[in-house]
């Protein structure tokens, strides 16, 4: 099976790795997995005025800090894992990975908000779930 870990380096994160290690069945050598990270664009005006270089080496840095640890702790599971780093919106931009990768699966933390956390600060799963035609596992 072809996985697809969206992290963001929070303790959710955390938890859907812990999930994996504890689960034989999700972590092996018959599966292959990417890790991917999505940084939220700057603001324009941020933009304009940092200039491509630095806006790049920033946006490397932040995912170098979220994709660190998740490479290190798979690795000591034996697990030899691929990264991908990304720019935009982590909601759509996760859904379309899964979709152009060809992914069979997308594996994420969840914060559990309930209904009216929802509906007043959105979710990246909730974007995920509404954007992807690929199964999603939600480790909350």
């Amino acid at each position: 099976m072809n996985i697809l870990l969206a992290v963001d380096g929070s303790p959710y994160t955390k938890k859907m790795l812990a999930y994996l290690a504890a689960h034989d069945e999700m972590l092996g050598t018959s599966h292959s997995y990417t890790a991917i990270t999505v940084q939220p664009q700057l603001p324009p005006r941020a933009r304009a005025t940092l200039g491509k270089e630095v806006l790049d080496k920033y946006y490397a840095e932040e995912s170098e800090k979220v994709l660190a640890p998740v490479v290190k702790f798979l690795g000591r599971q034996g697990v030899q894992l691929k990264t991908i780093s990304k720019v935009g919106p982590a909601g759509e931009t996760i859904a379309k990975t899964a979709e152009s990768g060809k992914f069979d699966l997308v594996v994420m933390g969840t914060h559990g908000h309930g209904s009216l956390g929802k509906l007043v600060m959105g979710s990246v799963s909730t974007q995920v779930l509404a954007n992807c035609t690929v199964p999603v596992l939600l480790v909350r």
